[in-house]
Parts: structure tokens; C-alpha cells; sequence
């Protein structure tokens, strides 16, 4: 077996969110196709996605928190 190189291993690891982003693209399109309803965050607002097009609103979310990556967070019992 091959064994890769530091600079073979970050090529390959920063494809990683491409091909990622991808999938999800199509497991949302193949289970639209297939009949299925799709929830999904739009504009801060959990919303189910139908077949037909139409969307329905099921929640409005609290803002995201945002976090620096590396930073640590603490977790409240």
C-alpha cells in the first residue's frame, strides 16, 4: 500500500467540505424526488420542504451562536 505525504494528505483533506456539500445536494434532491418532505433551516426559520414545492414553516430558530475555531467551550450540567 501507498503511504501519502504530508502535502498529497492536505490536498486531498481540503476537498473534503466539496465533496461533502455535494452529497447533501443530492440526498435533498433524491429524497424530493422520491416523495419525501426535506426540513431544512432557511433564513433562521426551520421549515419542511414538500415535493410539490411548497414549504411550511415549522419553527423560528434563536440566532446562531458563533464560536472561534480551537476556542473551548463549556458545557453546563
Amino acid at each position: 500500500m501507498k503511504t501519502l505525504n504530508e502535502k498529497a494528505m492536505r490536498a486531498l483533506e481540503s476537498s473534503i467540505p466539496e465533496l461533502a456539500s455535494g452529497a447533501v445536494r443530492q440526498a435533498y434532491i433524491r429524497a424530493l424526488a422520491a416523495g419525501s418532505t426535506v426540513v431544512e433551516v432557511i433564513d433562521g426559520q426551520l421549515v419542511e420542504s414538500r415535493p410539490d414545492g411548497s414549504r411550511k414553516v415549522l419553527k423560528t430558530l434563536a440566532p446562531a451562536i458563533h464560536v472561534t475555531p480551537g476556542s473551548k467551550r463549556r458545557v453546563r450540567a
